[in-house]
């Protein structure tokens, strides 16, 4: 059986079809905006929704809609759910073994100073989380940490939330990333590449602004030479992973090297007067001196994670390991059974559906393994591994529902042609859309709190978009992550975690407002840098 996609099944008007392919974003979205059900509920409902649209609106078979969620959900199972399952089983043997909090305490060491304080923290170690864990823990781990250090619950919470802005993108060893290529079927590579020209302006910004917020101007011109030094290192090496390795290690080895910088300046440059709160009279308290043999020990699962995935990565290993272990199937009434027509292809085009199964080559093994090493490295028996292990299963296992939740309403509404009829209404922004593109995403991510997930709801529809009003499907497609990045501050699931982690439950509300207008202004420079590399600056796309 076959069957073609039509983008206009209501009445044949574009406007009247676009209304209903609009509703499973609207339930999905709403219901987490406004009405506060918790993220798998939601997808799920989305889920439905875009199956009736599917069957009962485009007339789409229901073998083959029920095919395409069902690939959706695997994808979402393995690999991104087997990459987020694991990183935080490292990050939970870190914090059984008490190595976390030595790492906390080295990095509290480092300056008495409260706005580099704040910058190791809320920037570099928040995206160094970020890059390992994602889904939320960099904000909980960042904020908990400067109130443990004496920092006042609001000021921690925003703090952290700007703080962790650049790193987004390239969260948990590069899901965003890995789920938009998925989604939109456009090179990895080519997104990670351009995602990587766009994000390390902001990267340099976020320093600055961060220290801004906290002072203002004038106490962040005092410390002016930390905020360039740590932003600087952080977007250049951010700027070379993203475009000449892939998008896996990019947080983690950005994150590293502004550390590493902020720590090497700081033994030749410190602040005039050491910046402290008002209410903190009487002197200073003397830092605790850890050795250095306890401090790198600490640090040892996530160097062993960095250069797993580093080696993991590498084409070398790569070809290695390809096709060991390979299993590609098509998947039953959908693999060349879907066919996508003009406008949106020269002619009628059959849409592939293999699913591929490879854990070896899969970027969530290099985790895993990382994670049982540095647990026997650390102490731990087979047995507590395993305990923690299932504890770990246990924990994620909502967000893994959510995720094959996500990628399943994203999967029915690709083969549907459900994405296609927006994208269509989209391109009626003409010209303008590069600025808009960013701004899409950054309501994805605010509505969703996950930049993967605003990725996979829009991502192709920005591709889609980008064909009709003729400017690059990469640059669209990464200006989705890349804008969705700044939303991710104001997002419930931030807010909620911030609000948990500083004991400001209730008080949500506040902390939206102390951070809305920084999410928004920072998404309009987005756009506004979209919009000169796609008519001023083409030459950067790749």
């Amino acid at each position: 059986m076959t069957w073609t996609q039509n983008y206009t099944p209501v009445f044949d008007s574009l406007a009247a079809s676009a209304l209903v392919a609009v509703v499973p974003a609207v339930v999905l979205l709403g219901l987490l905006a406004f009405f506060h059900v918790r993220a798998h509920w939601a997808a799920l409902a989305g889920l439905a929704a875009v199956l009736a649209a599917a069957v009962l609106v485009y007339h789409m078979p229901v073998q083959m809609a029920l095919a395409a969620s069902a690939y959706g959900a695997l994808y979402g199972l393995l690999p991104i759910g087997w990459i987020v399952l694991n990183v935080v089983f490292l990050y939970d043997i870190t914090v059984k073994t008490g190595q976390f909090e030595i790492v906390r305490h080295s990095i509290a060491g480092l300056s008495a100073d409260r706005r580099i304080q704040a910058l190791l923290i809320a920037f570099s170690f928040g995206a160094f989380i970020e890059g390992a864990a994602g889904f939320g823990a960099p904000v909980a781990i960042s904020a908990a940490m400067l109130i443990g250090m004496g920092f006042r619950p609001l000021l921690a919470a925003s703090l952290s939330l700007i703080g962790n802005t650049a790193p987004v993108a390239f969260g948990s060893l590069g899901i965003p990333i890995i789920a938009l290529a998925e989604v939109t079927g456009l090179p990895l590579l080519d997104l990670s590449a351009m995602v990587g020209r766009q994000l390390p302006v902001f990267s340099l910004l976020i320093p600055f602004w961060l220290v801004a917020a906290m002072t203002g101007w004038r106490g962040m011109l005092q410390v002016w030479p930390v905020c360039l030094v740590g932003g600087l290192s952080f977007a250049v090496v951010q700027f070379l992973v993203s475009n000449f390795h892939g998008p896996w290690l990019v947080d983690t080895a950005s994150a590293l090297a502004s550390m590493g910088a902020i720590l090497l300046l700081l033994r030749f440059w410190r602040p005039r007067m050491v910046w402290r709160f008002a209410e903190e009279a009487g002197p200073e308290s003397a830092a605790v001196l850890l050795p250095r043999s306890v401090v790198f020990r600490a640090w040892s699962p996530w160097l062993i994670l960095t250069v797993a995935v580093f080696i993991w990565a590498l084409p070398a290993t790569k070809a290695l390991l390809s096709g060991v272990g390979e299993m590609k199937f098509p998947i039953p009434a959908l693999h060349q059974a879907v066919f996508k027509a003009p406008p949106l292809a020269p002619e009628l085009k059959a849409e592939s559906a293999i699913y591929t199964l490879n854990l070896l080559s899969a970027t969530g093994t290099a985790p895993l393994l990382s994670a049982l090493g540095a647990g026997l490295l650390l102490g731990l028996r087979p047995r507590e591994l395993a305990r923690t292990y299932l504890r770990t299963i246990w924990r994620v296992r909502l967000s893994l529902l959510t995720i094959s939740g996500m990628l399943a309403l994203a999967f029915t509404s690709r083969y549907a042609g459900i994405d296609s009829t927006l994208g269509l209404a989209f391109a009626s922004t003409g010209p303008l859309f590069p600025f808009f593109s960013p701004l899409l995403g950054w309501i994805g991510v605010a509505l969703t709190g996950s930049d993967t997930a605003s990725n996979v709801l829009f991502g192709n529809l920005q591709q889609i978009t980008a064909h009709q009003v003729g400017i690059s499907p990469v640059l669209a497609a990464a200006a989705n992550s890349t804008g969705g990045v700044m939303g991710k501050m104001i997002d419930a699931q931030s807010i909620v975690v911030a609000g948990v982690a500083t004991g400001q439950q209730g008080q949500e509300g506040l902390i939206l407002r102390s951070v809305f207008w920084h999410s928004l202004t920072l998404a309009a420079l987005v756009g506004v840098l979209v919009f000169l590399q796609a008519y001023v600056f083409p030459c950067v796309v790749p």
